[in-house]
């Protein structure tokens, strides 16, 4: 299991998100049940990404509580978070530091989490140079692209499935940005995790 690298330098902005083969995170709807969790991926999330998995799931798969690991704050846009809402979920990440990016969402209906108004970019630079561990970026796509030149890592579950449309992995004009592949992880399920460093 990673531990958190507390104090230590910059924190790192991970992305860590599930992608069809074409690049897409969701459905046009914003849905993702056609991403389901592969019962051969579900031991690596657990034993390896315990903090990506939603606080109301880690009883169901067994993971402790709180999970250790290397994340102590999520960053979300509203996409990301409204599917959760629609289900009675407030606070899907409560074993983390939660920042909600929308214009809309009025903070005073979200106590359980942080509604962040401004630029996602400046905050995030801000964010990283506060103690603490290192901050996954959840999603979505558009908030992605406005963030995608503050994020170090990229880690990828990669689907084997092909939907045509959806919510892109990153969403932003043509501008292509390198990244290294550090590791891929496969599974007999197809799905592959990808691990690029900037």
């Amino acid at each position: 299991m990673v531990t958190p690298d507390i104090g230590v330098g910059l924190r790192k902005l991970v992305y860590f998100v599930a992608s069809t083969l074409d690049g897409f995170i969701a459905a046009p709807d914003g849905s993702f049940d056609f991403l389901p969790l592969q019962p051969d991926v579900a031991p690596y999330l657990v034993a390896e990404w315990p903090q990506t998995l939603p606080t109301f799931a880690h009883d169901q798969l067994g993971v402790a509580s709180p999970p250790r690991g290397r994340f102590d704050t999520v960053l979300m846009g509203r996409g990301t978070y409204e599917p959760g809402l629609k289900i009675g979920v407030t606070s899907p990440y409560a074993h983390l530091k939660q920042y909600v990016f929308s214009r809309s969402l009025p903070p005073a209906d979200h106590p359980d989490v942080e509604v962040v108004t401004g630029d996602p970019a400046a905050f995030a630079r801000e964010l990283k140079t506060r103690p603490g561990a290192d901050i996954w970026l959840c999603g979505g796509g558009q908030l992605a692209g406005q963030l995608l030149d503050e994020v170090d890592e990229l880690v990828v579950k990669l689907n084997p499935v092909v939907v045509g449309s959806g919510i892109p992995l990153v969403e932003r004009g043509f501008s292509p940005d390198r990244f290294t592949l550090t590791s891929a992880r496969p599974f007999d399920s197809g799905v592959v995790v990808l691990r690029y460093a900037r």
